[in-house]
């Protein structure tokens, strides 16, 4: 065990990865460091019910490495972690459980700064701040951001924006169609920035219920959900569940452009290099995404959050997205590939600032 612990952490240069139990209490959780060049670590807090140990140290360690690239391509001064707690979040969450994590985070004494991710919530973030600074995501009624899904959905439109100024010339969502896949609350709040914003929406989710409830708000089409990816629209918009973008998929498409939220689209990296043989403009997920870890990180500065501050910084993604266009453009390369070009040239060239010796620095 010990080895192949050690061999995972060697693929991709992991500095830490630590267990944390408490038996009385019921938790079992791991936490990721994975790279801590641009500043300390981080990343949220998943409550999953995994099958076995170690499906839960794959997956911490690969959503460790993915806040990485998400926090250097977004401009942050931070690297990337995560936690993982092992356990179903309906039937075993309790307070215990998260006050005594939020103790072991803080014994790493701000290495790992962290908030909510998929099982977590704004309540659990305020339960353990009770035992530690660290946790950043918090109520707008302790100074965090609140709902992070307004910030990743204006990040979002803005990665359409760049796509759209790169395939048509003008930024504009004015008359182009646009196919959201998903209306959770990134999705939702994403169609109200697209319609009002004058472009012709069509929508698509697996709860009814939520379908109705947004077509009665906005003047939007809908079809279902096995549906939406094929139509013939100017962007596809995944904002639902990852893998949607795969061999069986892509041949299907019938849209200039894929800009959306949902985490992991591409099933496997090969199908990055298929939407480019088709001509398809892929935004990487982990470069339009980062509106939410943007404004979580916000409430560090001095005074607290600002949301006025934050949803400016959220606008760069236009900027950063370009960049990510002309990086492959330049070097011939899928924008999928062009996107971790980005977030590794930024962490090469601060590694290189910081060898610089100065005095009075520890």
């Amino acid at each position: 065990m010990e080895s192949s612990i050690f061999n995972l952490m060697e693929t991709h240069d992991y500095e830490n990865i630590l267990f944390c139990q408490e038996k009385t209490l019921g938790l079992k959780a791991i936490i990721v460091i994975h790279n801590t060049t641009l500043g300390p670590a981080a990343g949220g807090i998943r409550m999953y019910p995994y099958q076995n140990e170690e499906d839960a140290v794959k997956d911490a360690v690969r959503l460790a490495r993915g806040m990485t690239y998400k926090n250097a391509a977004a401009g942050l001064p931070f690297g990337g972690g995560k936690c993982v707690i092992i356990g179903d979040p309906k039937k075993d969450k309790t307070e215990g459980m998260l006050r005594v994590l939020a103790r072991f985070i803080h014994r790493l004494g701000g290495l790992f700064l962290t908030g909510i991710d998929v099982g977590t919530t704004l309540q659990d973030m305020e339960l353990m701040h009770m035992e530690t600074p660290y946790v950043v995501t918090l109520p707008e009624s302790l100074g965090g951001p609140g709902n992070s899904a307004v910030a990743t959905s204006f990040g979002v439109f803005q990665g359409i924006r760049a796509c759209l100024k790169e395939i048509y010339g003008s930024p504009l969502p004015q008359g182009r169609t646009i196919a959201v896949q998903g209306i959770g609350a990134v999705g939702k709040d994403l169609v109200k920035y697209l319609v009002e914003a004058g472009a012709l929406v069509t929508v698509a989710d697996i709860d009814q219920e939520k379908v109705a409830a947004l077509a009665s708000e906005y003047k939007v089409n809908v079809v279902s959900p096995d549906k939406i990816h094929t139509l013939d629209v100017d962007v596809y918009s995944p904002c639902a569940m990852g893998a949607v973008l795969n061999e069986q998929s892509i041949p299907e498409l019938g849209c200039k452009i894929v800009c959306g939220s949902a985490n992991n689209q591409l099933a496997t990296e090969q199908d990055g290099e298929l939407l480019a043989r088709r001509g398809i403009l892929y935004a990487p997920d982990y470069v339009v995404s980062s509106g939410g870890v943007i404004s979580g990180m916000d409430s560090l500065q001095p005074g607290g959050f600002n949301r006025q501050r934050a949803l400016e910084t959220v606008s760069h993604i236009y900027k950063t997205m370009g960049n990510v266009i002309a990086i492959s453009k330049e070097q011939g390369i899928p924008t999928y590939r062009a996107a971790d070009v980005l977030a590794e040239q930024r962490i090469a060239t601060i590694r290189q600032v910081k060898s610089l010796a100065t005095w009075g620095q520890k």
